[in-house]
């Protein structure tokens, strides 16, 4: 078996917590999103899709040519067993593209109440080898989420060891777990929340000390920073400069992590990606690295120190994060844009700004460029110097014709 036949084109698959988040990654370039029902989704922080938001929610997707795939990828229990058929055939209903599966229960399930969907294999079922994949593969899945513990040479030997009609799926971008594959009972253990069933606490991220049995009250640090350290904190991915060598290996889906990320970083992260590959594509080489405005957009969000997981290396010594837990928020969005008719533009706030104020502008495929904010007033009309309440409409002077739902944000 060879990937010589796989499409050298890797889909672009974008998370999507919620009906915002959906719409940002349709817009902003998404080949394919994945989302979650109410239940059996691995993130119930997000506020995930009901049967009627889901049917929307693929409608909308389907409208514009996107993919949309179910994560149904917790590891359930007995009494959940029971829920699954019917969960399985309302989702199928809602004509989703593809079920994102762990357990091979829920998989025989999915077979039985919805033959039609395609079936692809959770990462957090842990391949990491060409025979795990072909098993899945014999079994019905149609494409597997490789394990993030692998390098690059790994998924190529897999990509050349399966059939050619069968799929790569990997996470380029956005958290990584401290667990294997994500499985995880540390948040069990220390708050009850179930890591296997979407309700991880991330305790992976709090800070830590060591207290002697003796001296209750006396914290000890386990490193020698003086606020704590954050022993299991692992940097955030980010592939971005590596496009080629992952395309060479025969990845077919790129994955962005974050079904619980705002709409604002679905949209940033999925429009970098989206513009990389497509200069990629234009002028395909093994050398290719995206301009350095489309890099820089990956600093423009909440995120953590990067790094490039297992790809290259073995992360043991790059991958954690030990002195501080935080993100790294530099940009706030401002508005996000309603309407513009070369005169004026219409806008709906979401953090303060100023008149006066130079703000950036982010519109799909579009390198960003920066507005000044002019005759600002409220949607009555009437002259402010500042908008500072959250979703008020209000305009602008600006000769340049914004498209709808473009962002306007700021540097801190």
């Amino acid at each position: 078996m060879s990937n010589y036949n796989r499409s050298s084109i890797p889909e672009l698959l974008a998370p999507a917590g919620d009906m915002e988040c959906l719409k940002a990654a349709v817009r902003f370039g998404a080949d394919a999103v994945y989302l979650a029902g109410t239940e059996f989704g691995m993130r119930t922080a997000s506020k995930n899709f009901s049967v009627l938001d889901l049917k929307a929610a693929v409608d909308f997707a389907h409208d514009n040519g996107v993919k949309v795939y179910l994560t149904c990828n917790t590891v359930p229990r007995n009494d959940e067993i029971e829920r699954l058929p019917e969960f399985i055939i309302k989702s199928a209903e809602c004509n989703v593209d593809a079920f994102i599966v762990t357990d091979i229960g829920v998989l025989g399930l999915i077979k039985k109440y919805a033959p039609e969907c395609d079936i692809h294999i959770s990462t957090q079922a842990g391949i990491t080898n060409y025979s795990a994949a072909n098993a899945y593969f014999e079994l019905g899945a149609t494409r597997t989420v490789l394990a993030r513990e692998l390098s690059i040479g790994e998924i190529s030997e897999i990509s050349n060891n399966i059939p050619v009609d069968k799929e790569i799926e990997c996470f380029v971008h956005g958290a990584m777990c401290m667990s294997f594959s994500g499985r995880c009972l540390l948040s069990n253990y220390l708050t009850g929340r179930d890591s296997n069933r979407g309700d991880c606490a991330q305790p992976c991220r709090w800070k830590y000390n060591i207290v002697e049995q003796t001296r209750p009250g006396e914290y000890f640090p386990i490193t020698e920073y003086e606020d704590g350290t954050y022993i299991f904190n692992a940097k955030d991915m980010c592939m971005i400069n590596h496009l080629p060598a992952l395309i060479k290996s025969g990845i077919s889906s790129f994955k962005i992590e974050g079904r619980a990320k705002s709409s604002y970083y679905v949209a940033v992260i999925t429009n970098a990606y989206r513009c990389a590959i497509d200069a990629y594509l234009e002028n395909p080489s093994d050398d290719f690295v995206p301009e350095s405005w489309i890099i820089d957009e990956v600093f423009k969000v909440s995120h953590r120190e990067y790094c490039t997981g297992f790809y290259f290396s073995n992360p043991k010594d790059s991958a954690n994060i030990f002195n501080k837990g935080c993100y790294i928020r530099d940009w706030d969005v401002c508005a996000v844009t309603l309407s513009a008719d070369g005169e004026y533009v219409k806008a709906e706030q979401r953090n303060r700004f100023f008149e006066g104020d130079e703000l950036e502008v982010l519109e799909p495929h579009v390198k960003p460029y920066k507005v000044f904010i002019e005759e600002l007033t409220d949607e009555n009309g009437e002259h402010i110097k500042a908008a500072p309440h959250p979703k008020m409409k209000l305009r602008f002077k600006c000769s340049r014709r914004i498209p709808p739902d473009s962002i306007l944000r700021k540097q801190k």
